[in-house]
């Protein structure tokens, strides 16, 4: 069990969080973090801000994990803010980041991040001044199909600004870096805002793996007594294509598979269980490159 208590002594006497503008809790899925962030929050006078990409969007409650129940009277934001099928990325994040978080502070509040969506978290902490330049569906669609070494020889070639650093470990980031790049050359002359970092003290949570995987398995079995399949029927029958809803991801991705008759129900749930398993170990990736990247993360 995660000892709050603990944790708040601990971030009295061994951080400087106090001195800093927030504190960050993050960790892989079904961790136990905002059930933590709660009992802070209780104890510092705070309110929580999401970080979790999927939890802004309404009427997608049991396949996110909401668990809007633990939060009691504590005030939370960025969740419950857009309408299924709305496009949503850390750019619009850090903008509506920076909203909440004025918020909270002219309360005299203390402000607690609560997510597992490690990019969305870094971004608060790096400075990037690039997250404002859109995304180009069309000019990504000329790298399917080609791998990262074939994106690394392109970037070889391509006019970055000065001192951007680029993630040659995934596709994806190498993609942005090109994207970036062309739009720059086309928009010679745009001013980009520059949005705010923040300090912040960072928590870890990270369960022993047996125990991880144990409350993995038994959080799917719950949600799925609680009716997420139904709710993924609700969503389809109110306009959300299959389509849309894979796009989710994860439950959404498998439970709209099952839908549509792809899988057995057996197979449904074993592939899911599997996938999120290995959703888990990727967050825990992530993690440890946000700390190769120079942020501290104190684990519990």
């Amino acid at each position: 069990m995660i000892n709050s208590q603990a944790i708040y002594a601990y971030l009295q006497t061994e951080t400087s969080f106090l001195s800093e503008d927030m504190l960050i809790i993050l960790g892989p899925t079904a961790s136990g973090k905002t059930k933590l962030a709660v009992e802070l929050a209780q104890m510092l006078d705070a309110e929580i801000i999401s970080a979790d990409s999927r939890q802004v969007y309404r009427h997608m409650d049991i396949g996110t994990g909401k668990d809007l129940n633990e939060y009691a009277d504590i005030p939370y934001y960025l969740i419950d803010i857009l309408d299924p099928g709305e496009q949503y990325n850390v750019s619009r994040f850090l903008t509506d980041f920076e909203q909440a978080f004025t918020a909270i502070k002219a309360k005299g509040k203390r402000v607690i991040v609560c997510g597992g969506t490690g990019f969305y978290i870094q971004a608060l902490l790096d400075e990037k001044p690039y997250t404002q330049v859109p995304i180009d569906p069309q000019f990504r669609a000329q790298f399917e199909g080609y791998g990262k070494e074939y994106c690394k020889s392109v970037l070889a070639d391509a006019v970055l600004p000065l001192g951007f650093k680029v993630d040659f470990s995934s596709r994806k980031r190498m993609i942005r870096a090109l994207e970036i790049s062309r739009w720059l050359q086309a928009n010679p002359m745009a001013e980009l805002q520059v949005l705010p970092t923040y300090s912040a003290t960072v928590i870890g949570l990270q369960p022993p793996l047996a125990l991880r995987r144990q409350r993995i398995s038994d959080r799917l079995k719950n949600r799925l007594d609680q009716g997420m399949l139904a709710e993924v029927e609700r969503l389809h029958a109110n306009g959300l294509s299959f389509e849309e809803l894979e796009y989710y991801g994860l439950e959404y991705k498998y439970m709209a598979y099952y839908l549509q008759r792809r899988l057995s129900y057996t197979d449904f749930v074993a592939k899911l269980e599997t996938e999120i398993h290995r959703y888990a170990k990727r967050q825990m990736t992530y993690f440890r490159k946000m700390e190769k990247d120079g942020i501290r993360i104190h684990w519990f």
